[in-house]
């Protein structure tokens, strides 16, 4: 039973459906319910300790970011609500 992937040409929706059979390949999307999905091409999932590194990397330098953009976030909101008075 493969899980497949699949995007929304109309709303660009990414999803999975298990399927266990040909019926059941989606026919319309679940976000917007439109019939315009098409099949992903899914690569496998490889684990070695030198795809495991360079994926810890990324999830750092993600995190990093995003912690980044809250501050930033927070420093503006603080900015505009000491200016409104409140």
């Amino acid at each position: 039973m493969p899980i497949r992937e699949y995007r929304c040409r109309s709303c660009d929706h990414q999803f999975e459906v298990l399927e266990r059979g040909d019926d059941d390949a989606p026919t319309a999307c679940p976000a917007c319910e439109k019939g315009k999905v098409e099949q992903l091409f899914s690569v496998p999932g490889v684990r070695s300790d030198g795809t495991r590194d360079l994926a810890m990397r990324a999830a750092k330098k993600r995190d990093a970011q995003q912690a980044k953009d809250r501050i930033h976030e927070r420093l503006r909101y603080e900015e505009s609500h000491d200016r409104h008075g409140h």
